[in-house]
């Protein structure tokens, strides 16, 4: 049986164990929201403070490639080794991680109006607080789903890729709507795996790396939202 179907249900257990469970879960969740949202803070501030000390030179300059590549290898060292991190090591990494998204999003800031980045950030936060509580409150298994969310994210990737050299602005919408569904989806999927992978029996580092990993994968959903949502939203300068 899943780790879902084993945490969903509390109905065979005494109801002190239920109780302990249900008080355990939530305060797992909160953790994981607590990194999340931390994440996401952080990668704003960065990402106004770079934007204030560098000009539109930037996304001409070479220093792009790094500010894209190595968040990306970063987030793949952290999926590869987090079983052998500590806690602090693997809390660290993330917020370094979105430290640097950040710099790499600064550049968003010579694209578009901030006034736009701010609506568009909020109405991302309500989408996302929509379908994550979702993804949490929901009775029905989205595990099915999974692999035509991670489809969809693959041929997202590719399209993009592509387009790099195309410089189709059709494709370019074509890839923020789909990517709308596909972020939306995956926040109600990943949720709901991060809510499974709860265990009452973790010791606090197996707890504590769930929680990051957990963190990880929402902040991923959040910002390729907002990100898409921008696309299709945003206001150009």
């Amino acid at each position: 049986m899943s780790d879902y179907d084993r945490n969903a249900g509390t109905s065979g257990l005494p109801v002190d164990a239920a109780i302990a469970i249900d008080a355990g879960l939530r305060a797992y969740m909160l953790r994981v929201y607590n990194y999340m949202a931390a994440g996401v803070g952080l990668t704003g501030v960065v990402a106004f403070f770079t934007y204030q000390f560098t000009g539109p030179e930037l996304l001409q300059s070479p220093l792009m490639w790094v500010l894209i590549l190595a968040p990306l290898g970063l987030v793949f060292f952290i999926s590869a080794r987090i079983n052998t991190l500590s806690v602090e090591a693997a809390r660290g990494l993330f917020f370094l991680y979105a430290a640097l998204v950040g710099a790499s999003l600064s550049t968003i800031f010579h694209i578009y109006t901030q006034s736009s980045i701010t609506r568009v950030f909020f109405i991302s936060a309500a989408a996302f607080g929509a379908l994550s509580i979702w993804g949490y409150t929901t009775q029905r298994n989205l595990s099915g789903f999974g692999t035509f969310l991670f489809m969809g994210l693959v041929g997202i990737i590719i399209a993009s890729l592509v387009n790099l050299f195309l410089r189709s602005s059709e494709l370019d919408w074509m890839i923020s709507i789909i990517g709308v569904g596909v972020f939306a989806g995956l926040t109600a999927y990943d949720t709901q795996r991060i809510k499974g992978m709860y265990d009452r029996g973790d010791d606090a580092t197996s707890a504590g790396r769930k929680a990051v990993m957990g963190a990880l994968s929402l902040y991923l959903n959040f910002i390729n939202l907002f990100m898409m949502l921008l696309r299709l939203m945003g206001g150009r300068r």
